[in-house]
């Protein structure tokens, strides 16, 4: 039914959905107990490896919900200092047959200090939640440091990791500050404020950054670089693409915008296993993109990562695959 909707009207009915089962207290009955499978990263300790992506959750409203889906750790935003109504619409499609989603979005929400506001109103959430965050629009990337670190400050009671967002392919130029030299500009002065934040108010969070599956092996290894020379809490691989390797055919392949879903399996894990070898273990790794099914999970452990997200294998195949994911993923791990 949820298909035969419009995409973004189907993904809004969703979320009131969730959020008035979860308020009925319906959810526990109908998903049963999450899997438990605790593993302790960034210092953090999450119930299960299976997380929720950045971007299902814009307006930070749904986490407990999502919580009792069976999802260890929900990230919701991305939120931006001010208010912001994204791109014209359509800006949401399905490529059904290929599993896929290309949107458009332009990271519309309500805004940090709603988002805020959201969280406090309807954290019932036992898992780690995180909070991703970025520049408006409308702010020049020279500017762009001041949005973050605003951002991060408002974030930083109600969060228990917060993700930088510089890699989002719709937003012009933005993806600009994961180049090497802005990228360590910009983390520096995280660091430098997440230090006094955590002076401040005795309690640290965790910094972790999203990039691009679109980088080449020599951008991977200066960006690797940057991050262990500014001592990155956690690394979230992958965004978007650009491309549309998988969909050529789809009606929808013309439409601008960051591609998600199956299509994007092989790229995103790629960029795992690339930043995983230059890593070397000294930092951890959320693995996200293409996952559709609970092997898909477990082959981004074994690529390297330590965590993994869902999104658009989410939309697709639905709660079983948060279920799956994470016993796959346990029983993988306990072998």
């Amino acid at each position: 039914m949820l298909f035969c909707l419009d995409p973004e009207t189907a993904h809004k009915l969703t979320l009131a959905s969730l959020r008035t089962a979860e308020h009925l207290r319906l959810l526990p009955g109908l998903m049963g107990k999450p899997v438990d499978d605790p593993v302790t990263v960034m210092g953090l300790s999450f119930p299960n490896r299976v997380g929720l992506a950045a971007g299902m959750d814009k307006e930070a409203n749904t986490a407990a919900a999502f919580g009792q889906l069976g999802f260890g750790f929900v990230e919701v935003g991305t939120l931006t200092p001010r208010p912001q109504p994204g791109n014209p619409k359509p800006r949401l499609f399905r490529c059904i047959p290929q599993q896929a989603i290309i949107n458009h979005m332009g990271i519309n929400n309500p805004g940090v200090d709603e988002g805020v506001e959201n969280i406090r109103r309807t954290r019932r959430f036992n898992g780690i939640l995180g909070v991703n965050i970025s520049k408006n629009k409308v702010t020049p990337n020279d500017e762009a440091h001041q949005d973050y670190l605003a951002c991060l400050r408002a974030v930083w009671d109600v969060a228990d990791y917060v993700a930088i967002n510089f890699s989002c392919p719709n937003v012009p130029n933005l993806q600009d500050l994961a180049k090497a030299d802005s990228a360590a500009d910009l983390l520096s002065l995280m660091k430098s404020e997440q230090a006094n934040l955590a002076s401040e108010t005795g309690r640290y969070v965790p910094l972790v950054m999203k990039v691009s599956p679109d980088m080449s092996e020599a951008q991977i290894r200066d960006l690797a670089h940057v991050f262990m020379d500014c001592q990155l809490d956690g690394l979230i691989c992958t965004n978007t693409t650009t491309t549309r390797e998988g969909v050529e055919n789809s009606p929808h392949a013309s439409q601008s915008g960051g591609m998600s879903g199956k299509p994007l399996y092989n790229r995103a894990n790629e960029t795992l296993a690339a930043f995983a070898q230059e890593l070397n273990g000294s930092i951890p790794i959320i693995g996200v993109g293409g996952i559709t099914t609970a092997e898909d999970a477990v082959n981004k452990i074994k690529a390297g990562a330590s965590l993994v997200q869902l999104y658009s294998g989410f939309v697709y195949n639905g709660p079983p695959l948060v279920r799956a994911a994470a016993s796959a993923i346990r029983d993988y791990c306990n072998r």
